[in-house]
């Protein structure tokens, strides 16, 4: 019997959306689990309360507590690396293996990687924050190389709320960037219900609509050596087979770095 994989996922405190979506997306998959474990975040602003909230400590003190459950990956399921810097979720996937010796991936770097690999030249950007937050995320982005062409917000501040909004309300705002002319929609939160409109979307507009969700199991899936495209109807994040050669890459990667850990 193949061992079972399981996905450790770190979650913002106040978020109701993520793990439901996710359960969700791995539905008829039986031998891959989702596992997670919270920290506090309740606002998502630029004060120094709010930045302080992703204290590394703390989240490396949940993901200490993820890897009691013998998970084969932990994911930073979260966007702050996109006001705070990208630099922030390469250290912190390099502190979670130190301290874990658990390999470790992140929403924003999932993005970084998967945008670049496609091609994407306009991105379409839906979030539920403050414009401060938005302008931020913006100027991150480009300095990336991920060039932010048309913008959506719904000026949001308290965590909780994002989840309130309805899909079919992320999904006109994904729509109204597609028809501004970007290459690929992202919507840019680990608690806004956009996975389940990715493929509708993707099917009328031609365009790809990549939600923060998915592209986080995407992203766990290949660094635990599995198929993505296992993930059935949830778009072309895990259908394209562009896509799934460009996660072929990754998943050869794992597989090497496995075999590698396992002779020494």
């Amino acid at each position: 019997m193949t061992r079972p994989i399981r996905l450790g996922m770190l979650t913002p405190s106040s978020n109701t959306a993520l793990e439901p979506i996710t359960y969700a997306m791995l539905g008829g998959i039986d031998d891959v689990s989702a596992h997670f474990s919270r920290f506090k975040v309740t606002e998502i602003a630029l004060s120094e309360q709010a930045l302080r909230q992703f204290d590394a400590t703390e989240i490396l003190r949940a993901a200490e507590l993820l890897a009691h459950a013998k998970v084969d990956v932990i994911a930073w399921n979260g966007t702050s690396a996109s006001w705070l810097g990208f630099d922030r979720d390469e250290s912190l996937c390099e502190r979670i293996t130190a301290a874990t010796g658990i390999k470790a991936c992140t929403t924003v770097l999932a993005y970084r990687e998967l945008l670049r690999r496609i091609g994407a030249k306009r991105v379409g950007l839906v979030t539920p924050y403050r414009r401060d937050v938005q302008e931020r995320i913006i100027a991150n982005w480009n300095l990336e190389g991920l060039h932010c062409f048309a913008e959506r917000h719904l000026a949001l501040q308290d965590n909780f709320s994002f989840a309130e909004v309805s899909e079919a309300e992320v999904a006109g705002m994904i729509e109204e960037v597609i028809r501004e002319g970007c290459d690929a929609a992202v919507v840019l939160c680990t608690n806004m219900r956009g996975a389940g409109a990715a493929e509708r979307l993707e099917r009328r507009f031609g365009v790809p609509v990549l939600d923060s969700i998915a592209v986080t199991l995407w992203a766990c899936l290949a660094a635990a050596a599995c198929d993505p495209s296992r993930v059935r109807s949830w778009g072309s994040l895990f259908s394209n087979p562009d896509l799934r050669a460009a996660t072929a890459i990754q998943i050869e990667d794992a597989i090497s770095n496995h075999e590698n850990e396992g002779k020494r």
